[in-house]
């Protein structure tokens, strides 16, 4: 039998239960560094370790969460520490149903034993469709459904990096502080769960970008170039924006949409690691193409055509 161990988010974060919030955040910036995959590539557990600690920080902050985590928790000890539970008690605490099951059994059993043996043979020759009432009971209301809110909030690589503090408004006006973790990226997705109305999600949506249209992924800096097809069929050098300024990029001949070039070291830095840029090539047409550059095209096709 496979035993099934909860985590325990205060050794995960290793505080004890009675820190306060700045420790608890301090703790938890630490770890999320320390596990972060971005600086465990060779762990294959890095990850997984990751998401826990998030998980855990998220749990712990939020007072309600976490009076919830330790109540479930306490009410599963009390029951496993010193005997194995009833099937009721189980029922009723781990998947919350609670059921006298003998007395369903009993009542099952009464249902059957109303219908006489002799009676068994003339169900195959019952016209069912002569119970199908003709009118239907009134349809219950409408139910409005709720959908999930999203936010989108801008912050500086800087903050990406460190992980930072910031606020957002919900639906109904409420103020509410999220903490980013530290090593985030463009577009990656918070979640605040039961902060919508309807009790649904609410989620933060992190902008990481440059006015240069870098964007930060972890310690990487990403940059799509946008390509003319005949610079990127016979190769060009190129001016990149990079976090420190311009460079001249060799793009290789014939390169094609979504081919990646790597700038090393151009990334951001943390203690002694560095990140890369990475440069995705993206072809595209000029605007207002004149008749003779149209020919052009056209001729080419051709040619294409001819050497099938």
């Amino acid at each position: 039998m496979t035993t099934i161990v909860e985590p325990n988010y205060w050794s995960l974060l290793g505080v004890s239960p009675g820190c306060d919030s700045n420790e608890l955040k301090s703790a938890f910036r630490k770890e999320a560094r320390k596990w972060h995959p971005d600086l465990n590539k060779n762990d294959v557990n890095a990850e997984e370790r990751f998401k826990l600690i998030n998980e855990a920080y998220a749990i712990l902050s939020d007072p309600k969460k976490r009076r919830e985590w330790e109540k479930q928790n306490d009410k599963h000890k009390d029951i496993f520490d010193n005997r194995f539970p009833t099937l009721e008690e189980y029922l009723e605490v781990v998947l919350g149903i609670s059921a006298n099951l003998n007395q369903e059994i009993d009542d099952i059993d009464d249902q059957f034993s109303e219908v006489p043996e002799d009676e068994y043979e003339h169900f195959e020759d019952t016209n069912f469709n002569e119970y199908i009432p003709t009118t239907s009971e009134p349809s219950p209301p409408p139910t409005l459904i709720y959908e999930d809110q999203e936010s989108i909030v801008e912050i500086s690589p800087e903050q990406a990096l460190y992980g930072s503090s910031v606020e957002i408004q919900l639906q109904d006006g409420t103020i509410v502080e999220v903490l980013t973790p530290p090593f985030a990226g463009d577009g990656w997705r918070l979640r605040i769960e039961g902060a919508a109305i309807g009790c649904r999600d609410h989620f933060v949506q992190l902008k990481v970008q440059t006015d240069d249209g870098l964007r930060i992924d972890g310690l990487r800096v990403l940059y799509r170039l946008e390509l003319f097809p005949h610079d990127a069929l016979l190769g060009c050098a190129v001016d990149i924006p990079t976090l420190n300024g311009l460079v001249t990029l060799q793009v290789p001949p014939n390169s094609s949409t979504g081919r990646l070039l790597r700038l090393r070291g151009r990334g951001l830095e943390y203690e002694e690691y560095r990140g890369d840029q990475i440069v995705e090539i993206i072809i595209v047409l000029p605007d207002n193409l004149s008749d003779s550059e149209i020919a052009l095209y056209q001729r080419l096709n051709e040619i294409s055509m001819e050497n099938y």
